[in-house]
């Protein structure tokens, strides 16, 4: 006899996400490098359509419908194979749970994304972390990874927490060397940090081939993290599947209003791609030149670096250094990233401070 409702066994495997720091150990706030956000904050058109009155009392649109139809004008995609959710985790987990259960595989590459095995936890199917090939994804490993229980294979492209990004034509052949009844799902969360002409192919796949699922969000790039917003395109059972599956009401109006204006705004993304991609690059530079006390960083294609520390100087010392300077930053030993540091790129003058800081470290001049 139990006393007690008694959860499902597989939940008990579940940890909770946890968020990137934004205090020090003592409690004082930090400059927060630890969550991937958009320096710039947010687009002015966006800012102003948050501004703008809707009745509170009213649910906002179900089926979020305007704002599919921006997306599809902005992207050259059909409407009626978009569906919204409460950021792109919540489809992620719709994704996941419309075709997996007990016993199943979901498929993942070592280094991806942290809510990843949760996914499969949450509906009691078995995460496979297929080897990586020099921390990135490997479309061989991943292939071989797959059996006849696999149901999902998830790859975040660009990935997190390592930046790397697979090109078109290795996501293509990722597709081609899978059984046509495993979902592959393309986790976009970083495209717009991308090459342009890199941006469209993903959505190429799924329109072409009926278990391919692209996801996006308006958290990184249009900086609207707060509204959590994401939305995912594919063919049209599996958006009616995560239809069947999504909340109710999943999107605010205030987010739907926000992530409407924000596509009218390529403008802003543009200047936040030109700025990541040139802090990114100055900040590689640095470290780079601090290959000397052990200190590389990851390729990445996304608005953050991996930072590796091999020498002297370790990642947690660098962890305290740069929290006494002001900055947070994400340590990941429970990724099994107990060396290195994923560092959000953030502005001219944070990466500035936070170079100096390692330098310092380092026992190089600032």
């Amino acid at each position: 006899m139990t006393t007690k409702p008694q959860p499902k066994p597989w939940i008990a495997q579940i940890h909770a996400y946890q968020p990137g720091a934004s205090h020090a150990a003592s409690g004082a706030p930090l400059v927060k490098l630890s969550a991937n956000e958009n320096p710039l904050g947010s687009s002015p058109a966006a800012l102003a359509a948050l501004a703008m009155p809707h009745i509170a009392a009213d649910y906002p649109d179900p089926d979020a419908r305007a704002l599919r139809e921006t997306i599809a004008a902005v992207h050259g995609l059909d409407p009626d194979r978009i569906v919204c959710g409460a950021g792109s985790g919540e489809l992620l987990q719709c994704a996941v749970q419309a075709v997996a259960g007990p016993g199943d595989e979901v498929v993942f590459s070592r280094y991806s994304f942290s809510l990843y095995p949760l996914l499969a936890h949450r509906v009691g199917a078995v995460p496979v972390f297929a080897d990586d090939a020099a921390y990135a994804a490997s479309v061989d490993n991943l292939i071989a990874a797959v059996t006849p229980n696999t149901k999902v294979v998830l790859l975040d492209n660009p990935n997190n927490p390592v930046g790397t990004f697979l090109p078109p034509a290795e996501v293509a052949r990722l597709h081609a060397g899978l059984p046509p009844q495993v979902l592959l799902v393309v986790d976009e969360a970083y495209a717009e940090y991308v090459d342009l002409a890199h941006q469209h192919a993903a959505f190429d796949l799924a329109a072409a081939y009926d278990n391919v699922l692209v996801t996006r969000t308006f958290s990184k790039a249009y900086g609207l993290a707060s509204e959590r917003v994401g939305w995912a395109t594919g063919a049209p059972e599996l958006i009616d599947l995560i239809n069947r599956l999504r909340g109710a009401f999943n999107v605010s109006t205030s987010g739907q209003k926000a992530a409407i204006a924000a596509l009218g705004d390529q403008d802003f993304v543009a200047t936040s791609r030109a700025c990541n991609a040139a802090e990114r690059a100055r900040f590689c530079d640095a470290v780079a030149a601090l290959g000397n006390h052990g200190l590389s960083a990851s390729p990445s294609e996304a608005n953050f670096v991996l930072v590796h520390f091999g020498g002297d100087v370790t990642a947690p010392a660098a962890l305290t250094a740069l929290a006494d300077a002001g900055y947070a930053v994400r340590h990941l030993p429970g990724q099994g990233l107990p060396d290195a540091l994923r560092i959000t790129i953030g502005t001219a003058d944070a990466m500035t401070r936070v170079i100096a800081a390692l330098r310092t470290l380092c026992g190089e001049p600032a």
